[in-house]
């Protein structure tokens, strides 16, 4: 599938550089700089590629500030502490649950302990140890037994579903501990999807998180993905529930741009002509979407998730100032789709700027006339 980005990415490069070479009648040319077609990121004040955070699709320092706390000093309290104090049914809480959860996870996978080491990832099962009360902890430690399942196992085999198994347990505690937490419930979203709940058992879990946090977006992404055509639904239940989501969407959520999620989810496994990220049901999404960031609050935690995947479809469709416009709120962070797909999600990104920049220059742009 990697293999297949970086063909895609180059062909696309090639679409952009065509003109250009075929200006200088056909002769490869060095462009000096400072000339309209010497685009770079840069002039934009455009994060480096390696100085791009992969962790998270935007900015949140008190996590990360806990994060490097919780890590450096094995000491789970200031997590706990940042998830009581962060709101039950918001989405920050969410994100902060996937954040803590995959740390340890990864932490396991870099040492996985032996006679003289403790494995990664020691602070959360502490944290349970002493804390087994907390929702908090019993939350990220249900999620990160979810990733851990995805992680190290196949689904379909016995190790999958053993470890699936157990995090539907954990979820279970987790949410006798916190009854009206929307967590827990949608942590075994993607249990159900690993274990194959028939539609009338997810259906049974969805209802539970409709009670607690209807409008929850990161719920929504994360039940979308068993409606897929690849996983226990098919295209059109796939789009039937995202479009019945924007439909309820209150004024300012962004719920209204999960339509664009669910085309991405089905797009081909190759399709490099514009015309069609140009088609109706495309531009319907992207307009769906564009309209969710323009009424969202601008300080909503899964507004640069949709941002992200704007800047995917906007520069597909040459739509080269739009672009522009979604890069300059979410440059600098890149753990959000499509780029977490790719084994290098900043290099994926950096050539989608690079599209960008390129694309919106050669059409009369320049750092001056971008809004910010």
């Amino acid at each position: 599938m990697e293999i297949l980005w970086v063909l895609m990415a180059l062909v696309m490069i090639g679409f952009v550089l065509l003109p250009v070479m075929r200006r200088r009648r056909g002769m490869i040319e060095q462009v000096p700089p400072g000339h309209p077609d010497a685009a770079d990121p840069a002039n934009y004040g455009f994060v480096r590629q390696e100085e791009l955070d992969i962790r998270m699709p935007g900015p949140d320092q008190d996590l990360l500030d806990v994060l490097d706390l919780v890590q450096r000093t094995q000491d789970y309290r200031a997590a706990a502490q940042l998830l009581s104090a962060t709101e039950t049914e918001g989405e920050s809480r969410w994100q902060r649950v996937q954040a803590f959860a995959g740390a340890a996870s990864l932490e396991l996978q870099q040492r996985p302990g032996g006679v003289s080491e403790a494995p990664g990832g020691q602070w959360l099962r502490v944290w349970r140890a002493e804390a087994p009360k907390d929702a908090g902890g019993a939350a990220v430690h249900a999620e990160f037994l979810v990733q851990q399942a995805w992680r190290t196992a196949t689904p379909g085999t016995d190790a999958f579903r053993i470890i699936m198994e157990e995090a539907r347990d954990a979820c279970g505690q987790a949410a006798l501990l916190s009854p009206g937490d929307p967590i827990p419930y949608i942590v075994e979203l993607s249990v159900a999807r690993g274990l194959a709940y028939s539609q009338s058992e997810f259906e049974q879990l969805w209802l539970q998180i409709l009670d607690r946090a209807p409008a929850h977006m990161g719920a929504n992404l994360a039940a979308l993905h068993y409606w897929c055509e690849k996983w226990h639904g098919s295209r059109e239940s796939a789009y039937s529930f995202a479009e019945a989501a924007a439909a309820r969407a209150p004024q300012g959520s962004l719920l209204a741009a999960m339509p664009l999620f669910a085309v991405f989810e089905h797009l081909p496994e190759v399709n490099l002509v514009s015309g069609f990220y140009r088609s109706e049901v495309v531009s319907k999404a992207v307009h769906g979407a564009l309209y969710a960031v323009h009424s969202a609050r601008s300080d909503d935690p899964m507004l640069a998730h949709v941002r992200h995947l704007l800047v995917f479809f906007l520069v597909r469709a040459e739509r080269w100032s739009e672009a522009m416009n979604q890069l300059i709120h979410v440059d600098g962070h890149v753990g959000a789709l499509p780029w977490t797909l790719s084994a290098d999600p900043a290099a994926e990104f950096a050539v989608y700027r690079a599209l960008a920049v390129a694309g919106f220059e050669a059409n009369g742009g320049s750092p001056a006339t971008l809004p910010h």
